[in-house]
């Protein structure tokens, strides 16, 4: 069993950035790819990136590609998503989830575990 506990959304201006953090529990994190999904208010849920297990492989949507990053500190259980150059379209709950697996995946289906999610609100 994993839990998730993401932190670190807000309010911020169009062209500002973000760091959000999700901590995980369980002992075998480094063997489990990560990956960040958000969900707009009556959109549908939408890959943002995930990151393998060691984190030497990562993916991104081609919406935040370049202006997201993903990341991860095994020693600490923990995977971020630092968010730059902020859109109001980035406003949504972005959720951390994990897989039973060390390689990444663009899949919501493919993931066993979802944190409780984060607001980010991108105001114009």
């Amino acid at each position: 069993q994993v839990q998730l506990v993401e932190s670190g959304g807000g309010l911020v201006q169009t062209g500002g950035s973000l760091r959000l953090s999700c901590a995980a529990s369980g002992r075998t994190f480094s063997r489990t790819a990560m990956g960040w999904f958000r969900q707009a208010l009556g959109k549908e849920r939408e890959f943002v990136a995930s990151i393998s297990g060691s984190g030497g492989s990562t993916k991104y949507a081609d919406s935040v590609k370049g202006r997201f990053t993903i990341s991860r500190d095994n020693g600490k259980n923990t995977v971020y998503l630092q968010m730059n150059s902020l859109k109001p379209e980035d406003t949504a709950v972005y959720y951390c989830a994990a897989r039973g697996a060390p390689w990444i995946s663009n899949l919501g289906n493919e993931y066993d575990y979802w944190g409780q999610g984060t607001q980010v609100t991108v105001s114009s």
